[in-house]
């Protein structure tokens, strides 16, 4: 993910010169974002970056704010988080909602898990698991 702050800016750079292609888009009116999704369209590279703007953003991101995260869908999110924790990662954003959670890697970078299909029905102990720390 990166968070962008002209839209039109960034999707002139990353489809018109870079080559990227839009494959979906999502804005959110409550949270006040537009999420942009890119691909290469080449065939078996299911890889996308995540283009985030954030509407009311006017300054510029400051270095280390405007690189978000990194994000891997996972099959079920419930036993990766499970097998992570089991091997002593702290689950930063539990997946409450069967669908997302966040751990750091060693060095800091965040890690966004996204359940691959639709979110799984809320469980206990993620259900009511507090977030920590930042991610």
């Amino acid at each position: 993910m990166i968070r962008v702050r002209d839209l039109d800016a960034a999707l002139d750079f990353f489809v018109a010169k870079l080559g990227l292609r839009e494959t979906r888009r999502m804005e959110s009116q409550g949270g006040r974002f537009t999420l942009v999704y890119l691909a290469t369209g080449a065939e078996g590279d299911a890889a996308e970056i995540e283009l985030t703007y954030n509407w009311d953003q006017s300054e510029p991101y400051p270095t280390g704010r405007f690189f978000g995260h990194v994000a891997f869908g996972v099959p079920d999110i419930y036993a990766t988080c499970a097998r992570l924790r089991d091997a002593g990662v702290a689950i930063l954003r539990p997946p409450r909602d069967g669908k997302m959670a966040f751990v750091k890697s060693p060095d800091g970078h965040s890690v966004e898990l996204l359940q691959s299909g639709p979110a799984l029905p809320a469980a206990e102990p993620w259900s009511s698991m507090a977030s920590q720390g930042e991610w």
